[in-house]
């Protein structure tokens, strides 16, 4: 099989071992794989647990929860038990998806969570007796870290245990289990090292990384070692993961960007051309993690126009492949679910398809979400009289090449601003064209009783763009200016969401479904 080019994470535990009732069955274990057959999807990242402790037969490692008299949380306790009584019946979890994997022609890259912090034995049910047996090799140990320290219950690489201990985990998985290749998920709360000592941990980790390439290529078959990592090279770099030695040295095979990683965020804005920059010309390839979840006072899971808006602007950046991170939000899988991934591998196809571009924001279950070291958020931005929000949108769209053909049915924009009146004014001026209050709609939004989700109130404007005042292909620039500021209120306001949703036609003249037709009070979308 070729390398893949659409990779899944399936993390092992929410969609499968979580879900189904003790004792669990060889068949009910197999869906992992047997709900993406007949996809794009041509590598299961799988993960093998919690990272402390593993949910397979694991002779170095521990197994989850078997050092667990009494359990204060029940599906951790039924990971344990499925787990358990799999492997008690010759059913190894892990050797059940590298067989019905290969059966069905698919690809395995075990995943394993390289940073993990713990808790007290007393309440941590997945942590392992090594993780509690040696706090002295925590980078809280060092009497210089504040507990409030991100990192402070990781484990400090520059230990030679903490090292050999993960090693001993990775070297047993790439000799007792027919794998296709191995990820080394390190943007999972990425703290290897204490901050005063990232320049020395840079070369640790450079070693470290090279030890497991090694290992994994001895076995004699063409594996891969695939790498997540924060989604951007000068991030990464300051968490001591230097992606460029390693694409430059040959130590990885496969480097994953991703943002919003810890809140799983889709990020339609996300730039990997530094990571697309550095691959040239070497024997690396670039994946470009997407996220589906949403969070948005009206969705958890994003649609299908925003999986296309996203995916088309990752792949003309340049990626070598899409990594779909956190899809099994969507389980259990519907009609929808395998329409994005039949889309989402084809660029040119999804050319004339409704998009939906949209900036990352604060959420209801995130308000201030975490971000991977180095990225910043466009939003939210506070305003006052007198102020600039400066946004910028990059879509992958050439509005101008399909309105030729009649393909180009509606673009429209919509920004929310918060905690603002009917007496507040703005100004909105798009790619240096101010827009205007002809194509404005606006939508009072300042109270609401209910919501699908959580509440979020503002003021929507909505702008139904003429051509004069289309985005153009690539990067665009919004500004907004607040002219007005309602003396009446203390409160200031917020530019909340900002949207640019892109609509086509089938065809030059072609309806978009009954409501283009004028129907009878009798008529039916069938009678058409």
């Amino acid at each position: 099989m070729s390398n893949p080019s659409i990779m899944f994470y399936h993390d092992g535990r929410h969609p499968l071992i979580y879900m189904y009732e003790p004792p669990m069955q060889r068949k009910e274990y197999e869906a992992a794989v047997d709900e993406l057959v007949g996809t794009p999807v041509e590598a299961l990242m799988f993960c093998m647990g919690d990272g402390r402790t593993v949910l397979h037969d694991t002779q170095v490692g521990e197994l989850w929860g078997d050092n667990v008299d009494k359990w204060d949380h029940i599906i951790f306790r039924r990971a344990h038990q499925n787990a358990k009584a799999l492997i008690k019946t010759g059913n190894d979890p892990l050797t059940i998806v590298c067989e019905r994997a290969h059966e069905k022609g698919m690809k395995v890259y075990p995943t394993l969570l390289m940073a993990q912090g713990t808790g007290n034995r007393e309440s941590d049910n997945r942590g392992s007796d090594w993780r509690f047996n040696n706090t002295h090799l925590e980078i809280g140990a060092s009497a210089d870290i504040d507990e409030n320290f991100p990192g402070h219950r990781n484990l400090d690489f520059k230990h030679k245990e903490v090292r050999q201990e993960r090693i001993a985990l990775m070297k047993e998985t790439f000799e007792k289990y027919d794998i296709d290749g191995f990820e080394m998920q390190l943007n999972y709360f990425p703290v290897y090292f204490h901050p005063n000592e990232i320049k020395d941990g840079i070369s640790i980790m450079n070693e470290f990384v090279a030890e497991v390439y090694d290992l994994l290529k001895s076995t004699g078959r063409n594996r891969e070692l695939a790498i997540r990592v924060p989604g951007s090279v000068t991030g990464s770099l300051s968490r001591g993961l230097d992606v460029a030695t390693w694409i430059n040295d040959g130590t990885a095979d496969v480097i994953i960007g991703q943002t919003y990683g810890n809140p799983e965020l889709i990020d339609p804005m996300a730039d990997f051309t530094d990571f697309v920059n550095l691959a040239k010309g070497k024997d690396c390839r670039i994946h470009a993690a997407l996220q589906s979840h949403l969070d948005s006072d009206r969705l958890s899971e994003a649609p299908i126009e925003m999986i296309r808006a996203t995916a088309s602007n990752y792949w003309r950046q340049g990626i070598d492949g899409l990594y779909l991170a956190h899809w099994f939000n969507n389980w259990p899988y519907e009609a929808d679910f395998y329409e994005k991934l039949r889309e989402v591998a084809h660029p040119d196809i999804m050319e004339t398809k409704d998009k939906f571009y949209s900036i990352a924001t604060s959420t209801g279950r995130y308000t201030v979400p975490d971000l991977e070291p180095g990225l910043e958020m466009q939003l939210p931005v506070q305003m006052k009289e007198g102020s600039t929000a400066n946004l910028e949108i990059d879509i992958s769209d050439d509005l101008e090449l399909w309105d030729k053909t009649g393909r180009v049915h509606q673009v429209i924009l919509r920004i929310r601003i918060g905690e603002t009146t009917e007496l507040d004014e703005y100004e909105f001026i798009l790619n240096g064209n101010r827009l205007s209050e002809k194509e404005l709609r606006k939508l009072n939004r300042m109270y609401v009783m209910s919501a699908p989700r959580y509440r979020r109130t503002g003021y929507w404007y909505i702008f139904t763009l003429d051509k004069e005042h289309w985005p153009v292909d690539g990067k665009n620039y919004l500004t907004i200016n607040m002219k007005k500021r309602d003396d009446g209120v203390i409160p200031l306001p917020q530019v909340l969401d900002t949207e640019l949703e892109i609509k086509y036609l089938m065809g030059k003249n072609y309806h978009r479904d009954y409501v283009d037709v004028e129907l009878g009070p009798y008529e039916s979308k069938t009678d058409q």
